[in-house]
């Protein structure tokens, strides 16, 4: 998969994430974005509010994901919320980084939930 094919299915996948979870949109954030795959570990900066995705070290990220590239290829193009939280639960998403930024997007995404119900 090329580079720019990399950079739409990341945009995808944040753009998809903000529709199911509104009240994250204007969240400034910066974060690292690990894709894993065979041997090889390449990291995206993902700019929020927008996104803008660059590949770049992001060492101003205030958060780290680190995704299988194949999880992050089936949740880019069709996960939605519910997708994205059992590839967490499950592992296969693990994010590191400002513990206040992780439980604030957490409480956020609870109540999204509640709401949903």
């Amino acid at each position: 998969m090329s580079q720019a094919d990399t950079k739409t299915l990341i945009e995808q996948a944040v753009t998809r994430f903000q529709e199911d979870v509104p009240a994250l949109k204007p969240l400034k954030l910066v974060m690292r974005l690990e894709l894993h795959a065979r041997g090889d570990v390449p990291v995206w900066r993902v700019e929020l509010p927008g996104p803008t995705v660059s590949k770049d070290p992001a060492r101003d990220a205030r958060i780290d994901l680190s995704i299988p590239r194949v999880f992050f290829n089936e949740l880019a193009r069709d996960g939605r919320l519910a997708d994205w939280i059992e590839a967490y639960e499950h592992g296969h998403v693990r994010v590191s980084g400002d513990r206040s930024i992780i439980r604030l997007v957490g409480n956020v995404i609870e109540r999204q939930l509640a709401r949903a119900r």
